[in-house]
């Protein structure tokens, strides 16, 4: 069944169309990064560089 859009219909498709293609493209880019990130995270891990957060106790900074 095909939806009647009226004489507008042109723009409502290319729109859900773009709005679907910047909505994978935004996943896709997340996706990237958040590898690329894991990736840097475990190189400084394999040389040492550790969190403040990862500290044993509490150090006060002065």
């Amino acid at each position: 069944m095909l939806l009647d859009l009226g004489p507008h219909s042109t723009f409502i498709v290319a729109s859900y169309a773009i709005t679907v293609l910047v909505a994978l493209a935004l996943i896709v880019w997340i996706r990237i990064d958040f590898t690329r990130q894991k990736r840097a995270l475990g190189e400084l891990e394999r040389r040492g560089v550790s969190r403040r957060s990862a500290e044993d106790g509490v150090k006060s900074r002065k």
